[in-house]
């Protein structure tokens, strides 16, 4: 067993120790069920009210958890002082990151395959059928949440966790937003907003590139092709983020 795994496994026990996490999961778990009662008071469409909630909730509740995993990375090291005994030992700075962020992931995953699982019942329950689309959409949404935790581990590595939260947050909101930021930019010709935008949108995550929430929800196909160029997109700004959020750690000076 290589560090990054012992590592990854030490903090994905660390993390399922933490109360906040199962708060979280069982208010997502709340919301989901209760779309089945919320579906009731509309006419018609029930099945569709009860799949969009379902998704929803999955990816609001993941996004808090990515973050609020995230975030904490490096500053709960120094809080417990455990950082000087880390880098006092034979092992290089990028490997403790990148297995913190492995054990990230794992801790997303379990999180999300519990949503999702309630979320498959719950549709299960309200007599509609789980279509492949709904599993399509949640393997995206997942995507989407280890690019969000890799943008908070990377602001971890020299920000507090207030504007570490901040920050990517920001982030998740703007990268919802980045084709608007296209639109606009073409609408000012040239100028320096325009290549403030341009900027922008070439260097900020599209995170509307994993949401197939609407097409999952209004029986549309999800094509493979798009599926895998969606999860390449994610893998590749992934490893970008970790990359910097290495040379940053690498760099810093803990006092």
């Amino acid at each position: 067993m290589n560090r990054i795994t012992v590592i990854a496994l030490n903090t994905f026990r660390e993390t399922l120790r933490d109360k906040i996490l199962y708060n979280l999961v069982f208010f997502g778990l709340l919301l989901i069920s209760s779309a089945i009662l919320l579906s009731t008071l509309t006419i018609g469409e029930q099945a569709k009210i009860i799949q969009d909630i379902g998704l929803a909730s999955i990816n609001v509740f993941g996004v808090i958890i990515a973050i609020f995993v995230g975030i904490g990375l490096v500053s709960k090291e120094i809080e417990k002082r455990t950082i000087f005994t880390i880098i006092a030992k034979p092992v290089p700075r990028y490997v403790f990151l990148l297995g913190k962020y492995s054990g990230l992931a794992l801790t997303l995953l379990v999180n999300v395959g519990i949503m999702a699982a309630g979320f498959f019942l719950t549709v299960l329950v309200s007599k509609a059928g789980v279509d492949l689309a709904l599993v399509k959409a949640v393997g995206l949404i997942f995507m989407e949440l280890l690019v969000i935790t890799a943008v908070a581990v990377m602001f971890s590595t020299f920000t507090t966790p207030t504007l570490s939260a901040t920050f990517t947050l920001a982030i998740y909101v703007i990268g919802h937003l980045t084709d608007d930021l296209r639109t606009l930019g073409a609408k000012l010709g040239e100028s320096l907003t325009k290549v403030i935008l341009d900027v922008l949108y070439y260097s900020l995550p599209n995170l509307d590139y994993f949401n197939v929430k609407g097409q999952a929800v209004h029986g549309l196909p999800i094509e493979p092709s798009y599926l895998v160029s969606a999860a390449t997109y994610g893998i590749a700004y992934t490893t970008i983020l970790l990359i910097l959020a290495c040379l940053i750690f690498q760099r810093r000076d803990f006092k």
